[in-house]
């Protein structure tokens, strides 16, 4: 009876801790989708959003649009591998890929000064970690 109960409660752990790492990696991509954007809206526009989108101004048009790219990639690489259940490996990897781009993006705004908008970036760059260090670990998808 105790071994039951004990299977149980480890199989609503696992659910549990694979429904987080669906979510969080689903809150990733949805922000590197949304972050795209800077692929088609000018550089000047962006900027004069406000002094915390000033940092596009750094980087020529061409750059941008790679990054947008990578973010693409990366949004892609966080979803699609476990879905399609094809190289489900992918996916920590993509994560630890989301986390240097978010710490390149955190190291660029201390950089530059903005320590009061490096929030989300920490916060995106933990989720990134959470992902990766689940996917490689606890909650490893089957090969």
């Amino acid at each position: 009876m105790a071994v039951a109960r004990r299977d149980r409660i480890s199989t609503s752990k696992e659910h549990t801790m694979n429904l987080a790492l669906w979510i969080a990696a689903g809150l990733l991509a949805t922000v590197l989708l949304v972050s795209t954007s800077k692929a088609f809206v000018p550089r000047e526009k962006i900027a004069s959003v406000g002094h915390a989108a000033e940092w596009v101004l750094d980087f020529s048009p061409g750059a941008l649009r790679a990054i947008a790219a990578l973010e693409l990639l990366a949004a892609v690489g966080l979803i699609l591998p476990a879905v399609l259940g094809i190289a489900p490996g992918l996916v920590p990897v993509t994560a630890v890929c989301v986390a240097l781009l978010f710490l390149g993006a955190a190291t660029m705004r201390l950089r530059r000064g903005e320590r009061w908008t490096i929030a989300p970036d920490l916060l995106y760059l933990a989720m990134a970690v959470f992902v990766a260090w689940g996917r490689f670990g606890p909650e490893a998808f089957p090969a």
